[in-house]
């Protein structure tokens, strides 16, 4: 697939709440919003991106973690790799977010975001 300089590169989350959801992954990150309106907000590593795009969905439905029959199943998620892993968890908790009280990994924590999206700490071990 060929790629153009004017393409966009990102993602797209449906929230109940995209301005709110916005800014938490923008002080998560320290990624500037660099756009909203009432029912889209977008947080970038740049003016050029790579963007995260939260759009509201009048219908959202939370997504449950780990998996659950007949419930909502986390569509995707976001790892972000840290330096010290429980500094990172408690500022995403000061934040708003959520531990998960299933965690798979020693060096991953699983955590929720405002919305209830999943989303992983990744130590990193390099």
């Amino acid at each position: 697939m060929a790629r153009s300089e004017g393409m966009w590169w990102g993602t797209a989350v449906e929230a109940p709440d995209p301005g709110a959801l916005s800014r938490f992954y923008s002080a998560l990150l320290g990624w500037p919003i660099v756009h909203e309106e009432p029912d889209t907000a977008v947080v970038a590593t740049a003016p050029t991106g790579p963007f995260v795009v939260f759009q509201r969905a009048t219908d959202y439905r939370e997504p449950v973690w780990p998996p659950a029959d007949g419930a909502q199943r986390p569509m995707m998620h976001f790892d972000f790799q840290v330096g010290d892993l429980d500094a990172a968890v408690a500022e995403a908790v000061a934040l708003g977010a959520k531990q998960a009280d299933h965690q798979p990994q020693e060096h991953v924590r699983v955590l929720f975001d405002p919305a209830g999206h999943p989303f992983c700490l990744c130590r990193d071990d390099g």
